[in-house]
């Protein structure tokens, strides 16, 4: 009998990709059994090998654990949720309810490099804004009882208060795994913001520095949250301002700019060289530093001669500017004690941009709270980043047809500023929102409102934001008019749960009682309360396909097929294969067929026959 490969159900194994890497650059360091040399490996390397203890470098306890997470397949799934979701079947946006660090284990096969942009707003380590496992590990399990949905078994999980010894380390165990995994999520040229605030801002960039490396980043964004000075202050100084750290993911990465403010451009002197603007002539050095930008010019009309300050110096060098007077592209003032400024056309302008400045002060913290208030009719999520305020993110990092990631979703302010940029622009970017369904407090105004947990505010918040575009629509008109492709009002719902298979536990007593108990389990591996669509997504996530993969549903043969991505994979779930459908599948010739090994029914001869079936084909053949 001709032996199927298992499916692997687990996500994806980054020690294993990490070392794959390793040996596509360096094949002559591995040895027998794919070990590490690592005395030939520095001898590859020569110089830039670094023998040294001590070296530069961030440490902090519970760093070595946090490794050991990354590496830790997840052997969870996402579980589809029709009856939250809004045109689950068109749709290409997704929540995911779930910890994000499991989730962003799941998300490495099937978005690996395809995220162009990554917000997040994470807890800023207040004290009491994240919760933290006692015992420092972090799992399915952990997971699940977090969110009462296995027995606590007496397991403690505890705020992270400045009066515990590790308060930082806790925070940085906590933050290191995430920002490890997302960067593996993103696109060569794409671009992660995260926000902060003073506490954890100087830890933040050193944790970015060493995940994304310190020439990747882009630049420490000021955002004034405050409009009005906090009389509260208990120091007398009023925090007005947070944080938007801004990194790439290499050398590839840009941000967009903002556009040109186009009415400084005018003509009033009917130049042929077409309308101009007027700028400052000065430099930016001294005369020590530049001693050639500082020099004398002559108006050549009145005589009047000119000298720069000091301190700054002129733009330009002589010859250059002798060029700039000759060709009529330097405005002379009128008094010999003004200013030279320079004529610049628009037409010499490269770049339809300018640079994005690094202090936002035009939106604030209030802004957020007022559109919770104006969605909800009340104050039912705390600090909610203005939509505003994403908007002028995606706007830099996320062109028309980006996925945008944000895996501290909260109150889905980003879901919500995808949406309306989509609407001002006509773009057609898909969001992944993350969130914890963590509990809401039962004295809080979004508990008595019915929303349980942060997630439920989420998903909520989405809904409402659709159908007021929706409302739009119908009051204007002409919201999707014209040839200009339809905006995507919708949104998957995912949830994070165990797999619906019953995976081999390698770390099972080896004794007769323990083995026999675990093989009893297997009689029935696929779980009984599985739907078929649980089970058909749990495939296509594992097999590396987007949650938002177009699945169509056929019959061939009589029997049930799901047809992925126009035909590449077919995954079949029926429980009584036959020849005939082993047969139909293979004549479509998609690259991947999945079958269950229960449809097989322990025979042998089907089963041998459809590996040949498929081999000869070319196609990849597995059951589960």
């Amino acid at each position: 009998m001709v032996e199927t490969e298992k499916m692997d159900l687990t996500s994806a194994n980054i020690a294993d990709e990490q070392r794959q890497k390793l040996k596509e650059l360096f094949p002559e360091v591995f040895t027998e059994g794919a070990k590490i040399d690592f005395e030939r490996l520095k001898l590859t390397l020569g110089e830039m090998v670094d023998p040294g203890k001590e070296r530069f470098g961030m440490n902090w306890p519970g760093k070595a654990d946090c490794f050991k997470i990354i590496q830790q397949p997840s052997i969870a799934t996402l579980t589809p949720s029709r009856e939250e979701s809004i045109a689950f079947d068109t749709t290409e946006n997704l929540f995911i309810e779930g910890d994000n660090l499991e989730v962003l284990k799941l998300l490495q096969k099937s978005y690996f490099g395809k995220i162009k942009m990554i917000y997040i707003d994470p807890p800023y380590n207040t004290g009491n804004d994240f919760i933290y496992p006692d015992n420092y590990s972090e799992s399915l399990d952990t997971y699940l009882r977090y969110t009462g949905q296995i027995d606590d078994e007496g397991r403690k999980y505890s705020t992270n208060t400045e009066a515990d010894g590790r308060f930082h380390s806790k925070w940085m165990n906590m933050m290191y795994p995430r920002l490890f995994l997302a960067r593996n999520l993103l696109k060569e040229d794409g671009v992660i913001f995260t926000s902060i605030d003073d506490k954890e801002v100087n830890n933040l960039r050193a944790l970015m520095n060493e995940v994304f490396g310190e020439d990747n980043f882009v630049a420490q964004i000021t955002w004034k949250s405050r409009k009005y000075p906090d009389a509260r202050a208990k120091t007398g100084v009023s925090t007005d301002h947070e944080y938007i750290l801004i990194y790439n993911r290499s050398d590839f990465g840009r941000l967009r700019g903002i556009e040109r403010d186009e009415t400084k451009f005018s003509n009033p002197d009917n130049d042929r060289r077409g309308p101009w603007m007027s700028r400052s002539l000065l430099g930016l050095a001294t005369k020590q530093q530049r001693p050639n930008l500082h020099y004398a010019i002559k108006d050549p009309e009145k005589g009047n001669i000119f000298e720069p300050p000091a301190d700054t110096g002129w733009r330009y060098a002589k010859d250059r500017m002798e060029e700039l007077i000759a060709t009529n592209c330097i405005l002379f003032p009128s008094k010999p004690d003004g200013r030279p400024r320079e004529k610049k056309f628009r037409s010499d302008m490269q770049s339809e941009m300018i640079a994005f400045p690094t202090i936002v002060d035009d939106t604030f913290t209030a802004d957020g709270t007022v559109e919770i208030r104006n969605l909800f009719g009340g104050e039912v999520f705390d600090f909610s980043k203005p939509s505003n305020l994403i908007k002028k993110l995606l706007v830099q990092g996320a062109d028309k047809d980006a996925v945008v990631l944000d895996f501290f979703s909260g109150s889905s302010s980003t879901a919500h500023a995808t949406f309306d940029l989509n609407k001002e622009d006509r773009g057609s970017r898909k969001f992944i929102m993350v969130q914890l369904p963590e509990p809401t407090d039962e004295n809080s105004e979004a508990y008595k409102a019915g929303f349980k947990t942060i997630a439920d505010i989420g998903k909520e918040r989405i809904r409402r934001v659709i159908k007021k575009i929706q409302a739009e629509h119908e009051e204007k008109k002409d919201l999707f008019s014209g040839n200009k492709p339809a905006l995507d009002l919708g949104f998957k719902v995912f949830k994070l749960q165990p797999s619906n298979f019953k995976l081999w536990d390698g770390e099972v007593a080896k004794d007769k009682d323990s083995i026999e108990r675990q093989l009893a389990l297997f009689v029935e591996h696929i779980n009984p309360k599985s739907s078929q669509e649980d089970i058909l997504y749990e495939i296509l996530l594992k097999s590396g396909f987007p949650l938002s993969t177009t699945i169509e549903k056929i019959k061939l043969a009589k029997k049930t097929v799901f047809s992925l991505a126009d035909g590449s994979m077919f995954i079949c779930l029926e429980k009584e294969l036959t020849p005939e459908v082993i047969k139909a599948m293979a004549e479509q010739k998609p690259i991947r067929v999945v079958c269950l090994d229960e449809g097989f029914k322990a025979n042998d001869q089907l089963k041998t026959n459809a590996v040949q079936i498929m081999k000869t084909r070319n196609i990849t053949f597995r059951t589960v």
